[in-house]
């Protein structure tokens, strides 16, 4: 079984906040896959569900951002899983926003939803990092992440969360590549033919072939006759 976390902060004040869009992916995942109604649980909320015969639990800790270990941790125990069976979703404000990269291992980064898992389980679990990009200064960064996502976010972010789910079966799997491509063709779809057999997309840039135009006729030379041979040849 696979544990998919995504991480945020519980209640209707922080629902939109950038912070908050892992617990955006598991509503998809949820909600796209007929897993079972949220019910509290492990200190947080999950759902239940399985993609084809691979069963997975989703878990939003409730226990805030700073303590979403105490949430996994729980989790963890009671199933009796390891570190290697563990999905976290998080904001990651070093990636452009719709950006989507996978990463296993390695440092918290300073995210302290993160931090708080590392405390708790240590750093050998599979995360997946969702752009939401960086306010330009990090003293400003607390404020960013705790901000609702702007009305010109809203076409990125929902094609971004669209694309976890469609690939949440390929991420259960440990298939990343499957999983990016899922995300990559909601969020940059490959563009259509145009209906003249290129199947590239692209428009060609051969031009059909003109007809030239038929050369100038001939111009008559010009009459030099005076009037007078004119008129003795008409009766010739």
């Amino acid at each position: 079984m696979k544990l998919i976390v995504g991480l945020g902060n519980p209640g209707a004040k922080y629902a939109r906040n950038r912070h908050n869009i892992g617990f955006m992916a598991l509503d998809r995942i949820a909600s796209d896959h007929g897993f079972t109604p949220w019910k509290g649980k492990h200190l947080g909320a999950i759902s239940e569900g399985r993609f084809g015969a691979a069963r997975a639990l989703l878990l939003k800790p409730e226990t805030f951002m700073n303590n979403s270990g105490q949430s996994v941790q729980a989790a963890m125990q009671f199933h009796k899983l390891e570190p290697a069976d563990v999905i976290v979703l998080h904001d990651e404000i070093d990636l452009a926003p719709g950006k989507v990269k996978c990463k296993t291992g390695g440092g918290h980064a300073g995210h302290n939803g993160l931090r708080s898992i590392h405390a708790h389980i240590g750093p050998d679990y599979d995360r997946v990092r969702l752009g939401v990009g960086h306010p330009g200064h990090k003293d400003a960064v607390p404020g960013y992440v705790l901000r609702d996502f702007a009305k010109a976010d809203a076409d990125w972010l929902d094609d971004v969360l669209r694309g976890i789910s469609d690939g949440a079966p390929y991420l259960a799997e440990g298939d990343t590549g499957r999983f990016m491509n899922a995300v990559a063709l909601r969020v940059a779809p490959p563009r259509s033919g145009t209906g003249n057999g290129n199947r590239t997309g692209i428009a060609s840039s051969k031009q059909p072939a003109r007809t030239p135009p038929p050369p100038p006729a001939d111009s008559e030379e010009p009459d030099n006759r005076s009037a007078l041979q004119k008129l003795a040849d008409r009766f010739r």
